[in-house]
């Protein structure tokens, strides 16, 4: 069995194994062994793109190129590390009673299952499997974030699937019309809808067609990016699902997303041959960091605070593929990594503070480094890599997108910069005093999970201070893919 066919048949393997054995005493690390089966398959993929280039499989309906595999490598890895993470947070949750054995045979299940759907949007080359995945890739997290079963998850659960049916919906129209352009160049069939053969044509696809296509695209997917003002289901969802689920809804979900819009705008720049696409996601993704910004100073619960800077950063993202070239792109790029790296190992040590004082209020959790230097730190130096200060990799993203805006699009400078001057002056001051304030907080009845925490801040500061030419090339030719 290949490499591409290995990472979506474990996962999809694993959700079967635990939908039955979730509820086990060794089911958590049976879930990890999946991950960890569907990481080293992910590596495997990896090597064979850099000695062989583009890959496709199963008559051309799965492709890998140098811009997914990477984002392949990255999710693989960040569902590794949050289901190990996992482990003994969903034990103490299941100690306190909130998760009954069927709620673990699901939860379980669906993190697998979410694994699946998330490696399908990746590698398909087909843009309609694309948007089944994603469609069902809502339908397990809808799942997951209303695990609790109270009156505020199922709630949030319930704005999640209507908001983003909603909007997957418009992404459905979007590609019909992408295929209603290509079906006279490429014939009706499959084909029309196969994303290889739409660049190779897509300068002979009906720009009028094309444009509208994009509109509808640009809603759909950017609903799950979290763009504003199509943003409203995220903060509800981060708040009341499960710690884990929050980390890799917005390491993972929000970059898939993400690369799907971004694979529509390749087409649409080279039917149109005129920044129309560059300027819709400018202008979300702009929007996105100044409202996203002001938000983040009125949060109370600590998991919203972060959910409105997850916003922030994929409004900062989109607005680097919007100014596109090779710098923005390789900019926008590395901040994917970064933000989903940091982001991830932020909730790894917000759910353990929050297990710890047993509320996510901000103002029940305090002085962390004194009752647990170890997530009192992680949380600290989270906070300080995620608001871009040096030498962490986010800053070294922000600096390269905010020097091409300034080049570029000096319009644009003061919003962005005084968008991050207030989220740094919102997060920093409330991070500050739940890590250094007087202790409100009991010891947890596990050991937490911090090796996953310190493995993703070593890695963003790796990043911030030296990028290994190896994975500078890949970004570079990824770069070159998004034009």
């Amino acid at each position: 069995m290949g490499a591409e066919l290995l990472l979506l048949v474990t996962p999809l393997a694993g959700a079967a194994v635990l939908a039955l054995a979730g509820h086990r005493r060794y089911a958590a690390e049976l879930n990890a062994a999946f991950s960890l089966v569907t990481f080293g398959a992910a590596a495997r993929l990896v090597m064979r793109v850099i000695e062989e280039g583009p890959l496709s499989a199963l008559d051309e309906q799965l492709f890998v190129d140098s811009l997914n595999v990477f984002l392949v490598a990255l999710t693989a890895f960040v569902a590794l590390t949050t289901s190990l993470f996992s482990r003994p947070y969903m034990r103490i949750e299941r100690a306190h009673g909130r998760v009954s054995d069927a709620g673990m045979r699901l939860y379980h299940a669906m993190y697998q299952l979410f694994g699946f759907t998330m490696l399908l949007v990746l590698t398909t080359n087909n843009l309609g499997v694309m948007w089944v995945a994603m469609e069902a890739a809502t339908l397990t997290t809808v799942l997951l974030v209303a695990l609790y079963r109270t009156h505020a998850s199922l709630e949030a659960a319930w704005k999640y699937f209507i908001l983003c049916g909603v909007g997957i919906a418009q992404a459905l129209f979007g590609t019909i019309l992408v295929y209603f352009a290509a079906e006279r160049i490429l014939g009706s069939g499959m084909t029309a809808l196969l994303w290889t053969h739409l660049d190779a044509v897509k300068t002979e696809l009906e720009p009028t067609v094309m444009s509208i296509a994009f509109v509808f695209v640009l809603v759909g997917y950017g609903t799950k990016v979290g763009l504003v003002p199509l943003h409203n289901w995220l903060p509800d969802a981060h708040a009341e699902g499960p710690t884990p689920i929050s980390a890799v809804l917005s390491g993972l979900l929000l970059n898939v997303a993400l690369y799907a819009l971004i694979r529509f705008k390749v087409i649409t720049d080279g039917a149109l041959e005129r920044p129309f696409a560059a300027a819709l996601l400018m202008g979300f993704g702009l929007a996105s960091v100044a409202v996203a910004a002001f938000f983040l100073s009125r949060q109370r619960d600590i998991k919203r605070m972060f959910a409105y800077s997850s916003i922030e950063h994929m409004g900062l993202i989109t607005f680097a593929f919007g100014m596109g070239g090779p710098v923005a792109s390789f900019a926008g790029l590395l901040n994917m990594t970064v933000h989903s790296l940091t982001k991830s190992a932020i909730f790894f040590t917000v759910g353990h503070a929050a297990q710890k004082s047993g509320t996510q209020l901000m103002e029940g959790i305090r002085g962390l480094v004194r009752v647990s230097p170890a997530i009192g730190w992680g949380l600290m130096l989270g906070a300080a890599a995620i608001l871009g200060m040096p030498p962490f990799g986010v800053f070294a993203s922000e600096f390269l997108i905010l020097t091409t805006a300034i080049a570029e699009h000096a319009w644009a400078v003061p919003v962005l910069l005084v968008s991050l001057g207030v989220s740094f002056a919102a997060i920093f001051g409330k991070v500050q005093e739940m890590a250094f304030g007087e202790p409100s907080a009991a010891r947890l009845p596990h050991r937490p999970a911090l090796v996953p925490v310190f493995t993703h801040l070593a890695l963003v500061l790796l990043l911030g201070l030296y990028i290994p030419p190896y994975l500078a090339d890949w970004y570079r030719r990824a770069a070159q893919l998004i034009g």
